[in-house]
């Protein structure tokens, strides 16, 4: 008995092991995962976001909306000289930089909204939980996410 004893021992430290690494509700499986606005919002758009996991990190980021005959907002540069001049910014800047913040933090939680794109920042951060926890779940399907219209 006291020969099996190591044995036993290293048998319960690897169940535990093994046990606790299936429990790892924090683990992102590797992947392609999105989510998108459920409906478009009232200019037209429908905003979306595709992340691509590989050794639990998030490694690429696709953010942007695009209006029901899939042109990009990024694209519409009389869109973009509109909100530069009202808000100081335009969707091709904030869009590249919250995906770059998420790529850098691996949490949206922990961005910074930028000044002239807070809707779209609020819109980021359930877009970017929603395709975490796809993620997460190892749920390839297209997530849908309620955004609230601006105020």
């Amino acid at each position: 008995m006291k020969r099996n004893l190591p044995v036993l021992a290293m048998v319960w430290i690897l169940v535990t092991f093994l046990s606790a690494c299936a429990d790892d509700t924090s683990a992102l499986h590797a992947g392609y995962y999105s989510a998108e606005a459920a409906s478009f919002d009232s200019h037209g758009w429908k905003e979306y976001i595709t992340i691509y996991v590989s050794d639990n990190t998030i490694v690429t980021v696709e953010y942007n909306a695009r209006n029901a005959s899939g042109f990009i907002k990024s694209w519409d540069l009389d869109y973009m000289r509109e909100m530069m001049a009202a808000d100081g910014t335009y969707p091709n800047e904030y869009a590249r930089a919250y995906s770059v913040s998420l790529l850098n933090w691996q949490d949206p939680k922990n961005i910074d909204a930028i000044t002239g794109a807070t809707h779209s920042y609020h819109s980021f951060q359930l877009l970017a939980e929603a395709a975490i926890g796809q993620s997460k779940a190892g749920d390839k399907q297209m997530a849908l996410v309620e955004i609230p219209e601006e105020e």
